[in-house]
């Protein structure tokens, strides 16, 4: 059965730091591509950060660049999510997931397996 199970949220500071985590389970990881999506109350998913399932190669919504990193560890079937400078903003629920294409847009309707979310909350 394929599952994932992210941990790392909680409660941090305006400036602060977390590292969410993505653990798979029942499939390879590096055959699929991860995003990361945030969601607020209310509002639609969005795309965080994807990474491309053979190349690496990554998206960032233009709101996190320079602060979020993405990276991805095949030998242990984990997907991380770093985040620096935490603003008030980023606070939400995120999703990890996995799409079976390649190199999918960073749209929650490219991805079809999905983590039960961690909640994100940036306050002081």
């Amino acid at each position: 059965q394929l599952q994932f199970v992210e941990s790392g949220g909680g409660l941090v500071q305006p400036g602060g730091s977390l590292r969410l985590s993505c653990a798979a389970s029942g499939f390879v990881l590096d055959n699929y591509a991860i995003g990361w999506f945030r969601q607020v109350l209310g509002k639609e998913h969005e795309g965080v950060s994807c990474i491309s399932s053979s190349e690496g190669r990554t998206y960032y919504k233009d709101s996190v660049k320079g602060r979020f990193t993405i990276s991805r560890d095949n030998a242990n079937n984990t997907v991380y999510l770093q985040m620096n400078s935490l603003k008030p903003e980023d606070t939400a629920v995120y999703y990890c997931a996995a799409s079976s294409l390649s190199m999918p847009m960073c749209v929650m309707d490219w991805f079809d397996y999905w983590g039960q979310g961690t909640q994100v909350t940036v306050s002081s």
